[in-house]
This record gives structure tokens, sequence and C-alpha cells, in this order.
């Protein structure tokens, strides 16, 4: 599959629904970064008037997965991908759009070469950022990625 926003996005209806369903929407993609987008609507809210954090964790992982394919791709390998850990610090209330964001994947590339090098897994920590329409960081997940060479 070609990396590209559409297509990503079609993935996600066929692979992802509820990420789908809940608007999570790829916007740009390179391969040293993915942007994500989402927007606080009544279908990903929470009581309090904000985003869900599950519905942010959802966009947050997005990218960093997105990365990590796309890499994968790009070797020619068949590599296992895996998140084994995940934290979150929330930092403000999610409301409007939400955009969040990846880079990372010279780390991803170097782990690869190694996974092939040394036939042994690799992990390496992702960092997705959430930032509302003020540029203000609403919410940081790291994602622990695990990979190793089939």
């Amino acid at each position: 599959m070609k990396f590209t926003p559409t297509k990503v996005n079609l993935f996600t209806l066929v692979k992802l629904p509820l990420a789908y369903f809940g608007g999570v929407r790829v916007q740009s993609i390179s391969d040293e970064e993915v942007t994500v987008a989402i927007t606080h609507r009544w279908k990903n809210q929470n009581p309090f008037k904000s985003m869900f954090w599950a519905a942010q964790g959802m966009a947050a992982e997005l990218p960093t997965g997105v990365l990590v394919m796309k890499a994968i791709r790009d070797s020619g390998r068949k590599i296992s991908m895996l998140v084994t850990h995940q934290e979150a610090d929330f930092y403000k209330k999610a409301t409007g759009k939400i955009i969040f964001s990846c880079k990372g994947g010279d780390v991803i590339r170097t782990a690869i070469e190694r996974s092939i090098q040394t036939g042994e897994g690799q992990e390496i920590i992702l960092t997705s950022k959430g930032v509302n329409s003020e540029g203000l960081i609403v919410s940081k997940f790291d994602f622990h990625w695990s990979l190793r060479v089939k």
C-alpha cells in the first residue's frame, strides 16, 4: 500500500472503524513525521464537555503506527510490530480540533536495521503530542513499540 492520507484513512475505515467513526483523520505523511487530526464532537466527548481520553489515545497512536508501518514497508522485510506499553499526560481540556503529530522516522529505521542485523527484537519509544488551535499542548502520549524481523 502506498502511504497517502487518503489511503490510510480508508484503511482506518476498514481495519480501525472505531477510530474512523470517532473522527480520526490522517492529514500528512512523510518519512519523518505523520500528523493526524480529531475534532471534539458529541461522539467522542466525555461528561466534562471535552474529548474523551480514549479518543485522544486513538488519534495519538495512529501517527506512530503509520510511521512504523511505512518504515517497515520501505525496508522490504517482514517485521512484526506491537505496542508493549503506553503512557499519557493530559495538560488541558481537549476541545475543538486537536492535531497529533509524531516525528521519529530515523529512530524507527535504525531499530529495523538493528533487528535485521541481530535478529533480535528492538524497542523504541515514539511520542505523539496533541496540540489545539491555540498551539497549546493538550496531551502527550508515549508509545513503546516492539519491532522484530520475522
